[in-house]
């Protein structure tokens, strides 16, 4: 069973959702660019722009396997895919919007810089990141392949711990106090919940 990603109307709306979530980031990427001596990124831009990569040609290599497809309800999990890309994609845009010049592709901190809580930033800390593997697990679901779900997810959840770790190391250092009570008042990615 070929993917409706892969079949006319429903490439069309996927491939439009799959671009409008997906071409601003290449811009967050090229501005993702460390000041000479900086090393607090410690790779992770690159980690995860790999995993990403990686995690998302191995979705769409599984996809056309039949023994992965979801065999059952395929337009509803297409639907469901869909609008979860979707969500992922304005839930980034909305934190590049909070964070504004703040909003950098790789870990930068300086001692100067407020700690944003304002917008998803007051329920979680790494609002973005959320919205990055919503919009892997949109494109995985879209493909109505499990298999595709499974691999994308797990490449982007692999670049986002560490990203996470790297960042809120960089973020202690240069913050202090400031942001170690923010980071009790707040969960990492869902808000109450992790």
């Amino acid at each position: 069973m070929k993917p409706l990603a892969y079949t006319s109307p429903y490439a069309w709306v996927f491939w439009s959702v799959f671009l409008f979530a997906y071409l601003p980031e290449f811009s967050v990427v090229a501005r993702a660019r460390p000041s000479p001596g900086e090393n607090t990124d410690r790779g992770s831009t690159c980690l995860i722009v790999l995993a990403g990569w990686i995690g998302m040609t191995a979705a769409f290599v599984v996809a056309g396997i039949p023994a992965f497809s979801f065999a059952r309800g395929q337009r509803i999990w297409f639907m469901a895919g869909i609008v979860t890309l979707l969500c992922g994609s304005l839930l980034r845009r909305h934190c590049w919007r909070v964070l504004g010049k703040h909003f950098t592709g790789n870990v930068k901190a300086t001692s100067d810089q407020p700690v944003i809580e304002a917008g998803a930033y007051r329920w979680v800390r790494h609002p973005s990141y959320a919205g990055g593997m919503l919009m892997y697990i949109g494109t995985g679901l879209a493909l109505t392949n499990w298999l595709s779900v499974l691999m994308i997810t797990v490449a982007g959840a692999l670049g986002y711990i560490y990203r996470v770790h790297v960042e809120e190391r960089a973020l202690l250092a240069n913050l202090g106090a400031r942001y170690e009570q923010y980071m009790r008042r707040t969960k990492r990615f869902v808000p109450f919940v992790f």
